[in-house]
């Protein structure tokens, strides 16, 4: 399972799943992992669920020309 982390405009971070109907926030990283896996746990039945979560997290950089 891949979630999509990008950094939330008022600060903190959100996480999407592709794929599935998961989505969560938090103000850091370490709390985002944390969200990930009770928001995971939460969707899926005991035992159907992924065994490896993987984040792409997406950094947003403007550069003038």
């Amino acid at each position: 399972m891949i979630f999509l982390v990008e950094e939330a405009p008022e600060g903190g971070f959100t996480a999407r799943a592709l794929g599935e109907s998961i989505f969560t926030e938090a103000d850091t990283m370490e709390e985002l992992h944390q969200q990930i896996r009770d928001a995971v746990t939460c969707h899926f039945e005991d035992g159907k669920g992924p065994e490896i979560v993987r984040l792409h997290i997406v950094k947003e950089v403007i550069l003038a020309t």
